[in-house]
């Protein structure tokens, strides 16, 4: 197995109240369908969580804590991070090169920040992406539905040929069946 499943910042101030993503409770709920084939099937599951240095996802605040939808196992790896890329000064690489890791699936919170940060940082080191096509949210911006960014983003990150590995599109659904055959 050279795949591992990737939930990048699915964490409380997303879930709830007003920084709640578009669509959180789906979103989450698609997720944990995956995590959950990925962890039967002894598919490696990396759970990255952002610490800003203020505000509400500044460590240890509630908002920085996973999301309470968010099933994470003791079996899971979390990577801490405090930048867009989930790559940056943290052990994310290593730790999938470590495994053997090539592909990698890849949902979360943030679709327009760190889920696009992290998924071109992927590509630029070599990993081939699945990405979750329902399994990554936002919010809106003063230009965009959330809605709009997620679909942009889909076509997006879905049409970069140039690092070589590219981003394949799977829902949900699909992935869930996927990992668990």
């Amino acid at each position: 197995m050279h795949r591992a499943v990737v939930i990048i910042d699915v964490q409380r101030v997303f879930e709830d109240g007003p920084h709640q993503a578009f669509q959180a409770a789906e979103v989450i709920a698609r997720l944990n369908q995956i995590t959950q084939a990925a962890r039967q099937t002894q598919t490696p599951v990396f759970m990255v969580q952002h610490a800003a240095t203020s505000g509400p996802l500044a460590y240890g605040e509630p908002g920085w804590a996973f999301a309470h939808l968010l099933t994470v196992s003791p079996a899971d790896t979390v990577v801490h991070k405090n930048t867009a890329d989930a790559f940056h000064n943290t052990t994310l690489h290593a730790q999938l090169q470590a495994r053997g890791i090539t592909e990698l699936i890849v949902g979360g919170i943030q679709t327009d920040f760190c889920v696009d940060t992290s998924i071109r940082r992927a590509l630029a080191l070599g990993y081939a992406i699945s990405l979750v096509s329902d399994g990554h949210t936002t919010l809106d911006n003063t230009v965009l539905s959330a809605e709009q960014i997620i679909a942009h983003h889909n076509v997006n990150l879905s049409s970069i040929s140039s690092f070589g590995p590219r981003v394949t599109l799977v829902p949900a659904a699909v992935m869930a069946t996927t990992l668990a055959a």
